[in-house]
């Protein structure tokens, strides 16, 4: 059991994750479809191409050239349709961008740098990861959700991946009605548009589907290795549950969990609230990390680890390191990417809390 510290400096007990229940409206999930605070600054000219790999300097360019080109889009400045303009013409060529690479090369930081170049009021452009899309799908309903966006001059679509066949049908008619409406389409993934879906599912079955979402896209390679692992030290080994316990009663702002207890809770908090379950956190200590018993858990384990990516909220934590979370055989099967994310993200929080640790 872990120990309550006495000391002066605990003023009140820490948060807890799994006391906490949020309700989220859906008019609060369309207002926050922006970058995350992590990319709040973020511009084109804070990205900071590897000088040895040449297509990260060749997309700043080609993103750059793509975000002025939307300056005559068909929705007003105003933030208002403007009703009496003329219906735009269906595109010819592909309506987006597609940023294919590896973790960690920036294609999140050029993702939120084209939103933040794109001439248009916050408004009438729209910036969320793909589960956050077809949660937005959830709340508001398909229907809704084609006529919210429709008025967009950009839809920016963070960590693409389609993981079953319902998502693939839904995501590639929501893209297309957008298209069919004038919106210009930008997204980032570890996979290549034609190849969405392969180790997940049966993709021969869905290969019109996969097809016509790959139509939409232009192809954007973006080469080189993990910058959260260029010349930065390597992750900081897991820590006591005494030391994690006292960190976070000595933190204010800090939630402490035990990470099984956790893991529990989040099956009964829907995905798509995750954000806001974080709301105020400033560190997430944990306490026992121990393996993901299973790969529904994994999937929303890595759900929270990207919401607190995205919010820069430290981990502390106590256990097994963050690369011994998942199973081999989730490790080699078809939702590798995502788990190899997780990890990727979990280690660099790990190494931000880092600095907190009490002595």
């Amino acid at each position: 059991m872990s120990t309550v510290p006495t000391s002066p400096i605990a003023e009140a007990a820490p948060l807890s994750l799994c006391a906490r229940e949020p309700h989220v409206p859906a008019d609060r999930l369309v207002a926050e479809m922006v970058p995350p605070p992590r990319f709040d600054s973020v511009r084109f000219d804070t990205y900071v191409p590897d000088p040895d790999q040449s297509s990260q300097i060749e997309a700043v360019k080609v993103l750059s050239d793509f975000a002025q080109g939307l300056g005559g889009a068909h929705a007003t400045g105003s933030g208002r349709r403007r009703w009496f303009a003329k219906k735009p013409a269906a595109p010819t060529g592909p309506r987006g961008v597609y940023l294919d690479g590896g973790y960690g090369v920036g294609k999140t930081h050029l993702l939120a740098s084209l939103w933040h170049a794109t001439p248009a009021e916050p408004s009438l452009k729209a910036f969320g990861t793909f589960v956050e899309l077809t949660n937005l799908v959830g709340a508001l309903g398909f229907q809704q959700t084609v006529q919210t966006l429709s008025g967009h001059r950009l839809l920016c679509i963070d960590e693409f991946e389609l993981d079953d066949p319902g998502d693939t049908v839904l995501v590639s008619t929501l893209l297309r009605r957008l298209v069919e409406a004038g919106v210009a389409l930008a997204a980032t993934s570890n996979t290549l548009p034609g190849k969405l879906g392969e180790g997940r599912f049966a993709a021969a079955d869905f290969l019109r589907e996969i097809q016509g979402l790959s139509a939409h896209f232009r192809p954007l390679r973006i080469d080189g290795e993990d910058y959260r692992h260029r010349g930065l030290p390597e992750a900081p080994p897991p820590y006591s549950d005494e030391q994690v316990t006292k960190t976070a009663y000595a933190t204010g702002g800090a939630s402490l969990d035990d990470f099984p207890s956790l893991l529990e809770h989040l099956a009964k908090v829907h995905p798509s609230r995750y954000g806001a379950l974080t709301d105020g956190v400033r560190a997430v200590c944990l306490t026992e990390v121990t393996p993901v018993p299973d790969q529904s858990t994994a999937l929303r384990l890595v759900v929270l680890a990207d919401r607190l990516y995205d919010r820069e909220v430290p981990v502390l934590a106590s256990g097994l390191p963050f690369d011994q979370l998942f199973s081999d055989e989730m490790l080699n099967g078809g939702y590798r990417k995502k788990y190899f994310r997780a990890i990727s993200r979990l280690t660099a929080l790990a190494r931000d809390a880092k600095a907190l640790v009490a002595q």
